[in-house]
């Protein structure tokens, strides 16, 4: 009995510590000063970096092996294993470094570290595969707690099974007496199953310059929220030494709603937010940075080193466990108009005291025992204050049992972007309903004839035209093999001469969040070209393999197309060059653009996406791209011609014609001198001249949806496929077929065996075969044409008009009205014997049904459910999220010094650099997959 008692009283005490844990990120930032203020000249830390804590949970140390780095603002990377296979959750960070020493810490999960060594330079990356920024430390920040239910989830099918700790050595005086440095952080992980899982959204600024002397400078970030519902709990701000305040908002039909706003000065930890902040599909995501120039002689940019600047504010959030997604960022100003109704306290600094910020900085060691007393007082003050505003929260935490000092950030991008993206970039664009597609079917046909007198008057007695009726459909060709081919991202589709299909695809190379830095430089070259072969030629019956080539060549395909002369002619996203290769060469024939350099110059692309190539004139047509949006001519052997296109102003609703948001493939029709282009993100196809690239015309469906990823042309007939339907849209993702000369569709297919994901490649042959690649299923479908007699008019245009003879139309009139009465007695009298049928095949299906409603219904509902939310759930991890490399980002700065910022590898961070997105990464991650809206329920 006594030992039972003495139990309950060990019991008694453990939890009483712990609930004197809940308090302020104020006064828990004081406690841990007092416990660590001498770690950063001690290695002291665990020798056994897991403790068990219980049947479900452990601790984990993470921590750097004893460094001692050589010079200012050196970044070292070290990676530590999840000790366990099955799925695991992170509640808790407790972090172990000093400020004297350490500028900051980030902490990621993956699946690769970029080496296996004890410790490495960060110049060498942090992950090989996408990676999420798990937790940020700086300033002498306390500890992390998430709240309860609520935890990052690691290790399993889904979660990364390495963590890899950055830290960031800003100035190195402190390590004049050569001493070891073991920085890091203990994870607190749990097997209990969390219903909700945290994540990261960050909001960056990247081109923000800070002129000097000058005494207020703005820096805004916006972005349009295109995922599923997420629940903010916490916020963290990062500047450098010229931030002010920082401040975030959820703007919601022009209502702001603040997140969080602090000095950039104090602790950086995660402060909870003091109102319970939801974020919708099509909020806006808003943040400002207030800084001031003065006292410094040059201008300050965005950067990784310490004399440099950063505009970071980090969101943790929560999200149902089958929507979460884990990381997402924001790092460009939407609509800037919108700023213009900012609440003023954004503008306002946060005064802090001198006191406050020598004990901020670690320095409060030097100060008189006076000068304590005073500094303990104020501290007081300024925990009774924060406690004041945060009065709500507290109590909250306290009655749930929920740790107050708080957590994480939700990415997405779109995302999905991205997807995103990440999308890589995050798919902010949104384009308005095409409201003039509203229209009765009568309108819609006067419309369509107009435009087909329009293009019949452009053309000469000479041309000709098969105009589709539409008595045909396309199915999917169920026997051939291709399907089952094991081949990597599918980006392009081609047919030679003999119509050999051609795949161009990414082999074991992915786009996704990880791929690009928010300048669009690639951040995965460590990888090295695909070694795979990643054009393969198949016969378009049997898909066998007739030649392949591409090897060591590309980082990332994309577009593919094939001249007269059967040459490939390629684009490659992450080289930022299109290339010409002869069927039988190793070496291009001609290369466009400069290796790894994106830009927006005669010379340079920015993740160009296709080219095409004029059999007339043998000119060359390049859609450029992801981060540009216009279209290139060049000469046949490659010299600069022309260019036109625009970026589509998003704000301004409807997109205009010559206005492109990622023009994504092209459709070359020589037959009328027309280039036609599939307008991405605008949901549209828009046609222009070869020679002068006039605007002619814009086709564009309700039933596209918001994007449409490919077109493809053979006389008489386009063929496009779209991208998924955004919440709360029913588009399904689909192919077309449209008549060319009016722009009207004529049939839609999909696939009978598997689903389409992103079709992102789109091809068709005279006789209709069509073949569609899909960048995520990773999968090529057949399709064929099932066709009537009939079906095919031939008629000349404008000056061979159609014969009016009266004699020749009685006939055809007699005709049609012998063969109409021949056939109404048998109409007739069929139709009077198979009524009785129908009545009783009516009433038995009648009865079978209300059985099943009675018996059956529920169990087939719930079922339907369960495989809605699947295929959600699908969609939304089908867009990889991943990291950022901010060191690699702000390289290109003027005044920048690679050499002190390029090892960060993280998706906006405080590296002091990022998609799907979501994102093509394809993920895609400019522009980042979204997806559908979630159910009522």
């Amino acid at each position: 009995m006594a030992g039972l008692f003495n139990n309950l009283l060990v019991l008694f005490f453990v939890f009483q510590s712990i609930c004197l844990g809940f308090r302020s990120p104020l006064s828990v930032f004081k406690r841990y000063k007092d416990t660590s203020r001498s770690f950063s000249s001690e290695c002291l830390g665990s020798d056994q970096p897991v403790v068990s804590l219980g049947l479900s949970d452990f601790a984990l140390d993470i921590r750097m092996p004893g460094v001692t780095p050589k010079q200012s603002d050196t970044y070292l990377c070290m990676s530590v294993p999840l000790p366990v296979d099955d799925e695991a959750y992170v509640v808790d960070f407790k972090p172990h470094a000093s400020m004297d020493t350490v500028h900051h810490m980030l902490l990621f999960g993956c699946n690769e570290p970029s080496s296996t060594e004890n410790y490495w330079d960060c110049d060498e990356g942090t992950c090989k595969d996408k990676s999420n920024i798990l937790y940020a430390w700086a300033r002498n920040a306390p500890p992390t707690r998430l709240p309860k239910g609520v935890g990052f989830r690691v290790g399993g099918e889904t979660g990364g099974r390495f963590f890899v700790l950055q830290v960031h050595y800003g100035d190195i005086s402190a390590f004049r007496d050569k001493h070891k440095d073991c920085s890091g952080v203990t994870l607190h992980l749990t097997h209990q199953k969390q219903p909700l899982i945290a994540g990261m959204y960050l909001m960056m600024s990247v081109n923000t310059v800070i002129p000097p002397g000058e005494k207020v400078v703005d820096a805004d970030i916006a972005c349009h929220y295109k995922r599923f519902p997420m629940h903010l709990f916490a916020y963290r701000v990062h500047t450098h030494r010229l931030g002010k305040v920082v401040s975030g908002y959820r703007v919601r039909n022009g209502q702001w709603t603040l997140i969080g706003r602090q000095s950039p000065q104090l602790p950086q930890a995660f402060y909870p937010v003091e109102h319970p902040v939801d974020v919708s599909y099509d909020d806006t995501l808003a943040a400002r940075c207030v800084f001031s120039g003065e006292g410094r002689t040059t201008e300050t940019h965005i950067g990784g080193t310490a004399n440099d600047e950063m505009c970071n504010f980090y969101i943790m959030y929560y999200m149902e466990a089958k929507h979460a997604v884990s990381y997402m960022t924001c790092t460009q100003n939407a609509n800037p108009e919108l700023f213009r109704n900012i609440p003023q306290e954004a503008n306002i600094p946060i005064q802090i005291m001198s006191d406050m910020l020598k004990m901020t900085h670690g320095h409060h060691e030097e100060t008189k025992d006076s000068d304590k007393s005073s500094l303990l007082q104020q501290a007081k003050k300024e925990e009774e204050e924060i406690l004041e505003q945060s009065n709500f929260y507290s109590l909250l935490s306290k009655l749930l049992g929920e740790r107050e000092d708080v957590v994480h950030v939700y990415k997405h991008n779109p995302t999905e972007k991205a997807e995103s993206d990440l999308v890589a970039e995050i798919a902010n664009v949104v384009q308005k309903k095409d409201l003039a597609r509203e229209i009765t079917s009568h309108e819609e046909r006067d419309s369509t004839n107009l435009v087909r007198d329009k293009i019949q008057s452009e053309h000469g007695e000479e041309s000709w035209e098969k105009e589709h009726t539409g008595d045909f459909h396309i199915e999917e060709a169920v026997e051939w093999p291709g399907l089952d081919l094991k081949l990597g991202q599918i980006s392009g589709l081609a047919l030679d001469a003999e119509n050999n299909l051609v795949i161009f695809h990414r082999g074991d190379h992915v786009w996704d969040e990880n791929s690009f830095d928010n300048t669009f430089v690639y951040q995965q070259r460590g990888l090295g070209p695909i070694e795979q072969s990643t054009i393969l030629v198949l016969h378009p019956s049997n898909a066998k393999l007739l030649h392949s080539l591409g090897k060591s060549l590309f980082y990332l395909p994309h577009g593919l197309s094939i001249d007269k002369n059967g040459n490939y002619w390629v684009t490659d996203v992450a080289l930022h060059q299109v290339f010409k290769l002869g069927p039988d060469k190793k070496e291009p024939l001609l290369t466009l653009g400069v290796a790894l350099q994106p830009g927006s110059d005669k010379n340079h692309f920015c993740q160009p996406t296709d080219v095409a190539v004029d059999p007339n004139t043998s000119s060359i047509y390049v859609s450029d791209g992801y981060c540009n949006s216009r279209i290139i001519q060049f000469s046949p052997n490659g010299l600069y011609v022309m260019q036109w296109g625009e970026g589509t102003e998003t704000s301004l609703g409807r997109a205009k014609p010559g206005q492109f948001h990622i023009p994504h493939s092209l459709a070359l029709i020589p037959d009328f001198s027309q280039l036609c282009v599939a307008d991405r993100e605008n949901g549209r196809i828009q046609c222009f001249r070869l020679e002068t690239g006039e605007f002619i015309r814009e086709i564009k469906h309700k039933s596209f949806g918001r994007e449409l990823f490919a077109v493809s042309y053979v006389p008489g007939l386009l063929f496009a496929v779209n991208g998924m339907p955004y919440p709360g849209e029913a588009e399904p993702v689909q192919g077309f077929v449209m008549n060319f000369s009016t722009g009207e569709i004529i049939d839609t297919f999909i696939p009978l065996r598997k689903s389409f994901e992103m079709p992102h490649d789109v091809v068709a042959s005279e006789d209709k075969t069509v073949f569609v690649g899909d960048v995520h299923a990773r999968a090529v479908w057949k399709f064929a044409s099932t066709e009537k007699s009939g079906t095919i008019v031939e008629g000349r245009l404008k000056n061979n008009p159609e014969s009016t003879d009266p004699v020749k139309k009685q006939e055809k009139q007699h005709l049609v009205q012998q063969h109409t009465s021949t056939g109404i007695s048998f109409v007739l009298i069929t139709t009077l014997l198979i009524i009785p049928v129908v009545v009783l095949l009516a009433i038995l299906l009648f009865i079978r049904w209300r059985k099943t409603a009675v018996y059956g219904g529920n169990r087939d509902g719930e079922h339907k459910l369960d495989s809605s939310s699947g295929r959600i759930l699908g969609r939304v991890r089908g867009k990889g999220s991943g990291g950022l490399n901010l060191g690699n980002f702000f390289a290109s700065h003027k005044s920048y010094s690679r050499k002190g910022f390029d090892r960060v590898s993280t998706e906006g961070s405080d590296q002091e650099k990022d998609e799907d997105e979501d994102t093509d990464s394809e993920e895609e991650c400019s522009a980042p997959q979204t997806p559908p809206a979630p159910s009522s329920s």
